[in-house]
């Protein structure tokens, strides 16, 4: 049976996503990743800002990782900017995953841009 929080409870949950992710001198970032490789990581907003309702948005404009690694990006994870996961987890692919790319494969060198990024709560 699938959890639904009230906008009350869903809001406090990722108020304290976003205090995590704001943690230490932002911003934080998303890191793709092949099984544990990071390929790029990619800057969140700074600071992410507050939750709307049952929603936080983490990218609210392009931004653009260079990759350091080649591969097929395979997992996601978020960090602040020391370096703590906050969540990890998180799919990868080209439709229907945690984070979408036109192109899940890598090269050294390759600028990833992700449009935009939010967390949502049921």
């Amino acid at each position: 049976m699938a959890v639904n929080y009230s906008t009350t409870v869903a809001t406090a949950r990722l108020d304290a996503v976003r205090v995590a992710l704001n943690a230490g001198t932002p911003p934080g970032l998303l890191t793709l990743m092949n099984g544990t490789t990071t390929l790029v990581n990619v800057p969140l907003d700074n600071p992410v800002g507050a939750p709307a309702g049952k929603v936080l948005t983490v990218i609210t404009t392009p931004k653009v990782g260079t990759a350091v690694a080649a591969g097929a990006a395979n997992a996601a994870k978020l960090t602040n900017a020391a370096g703590t996961t906050v969540a990890d987890g998180l799919t990868v692919g080209t439709s229907g995953s945690d984070v979408n790319l036109n192109d899940v494969n890598l090269i050294i060198g390759s600028q990833v841009t992700i449009n935009s990024g939010t967390i949502t709560t049921p």
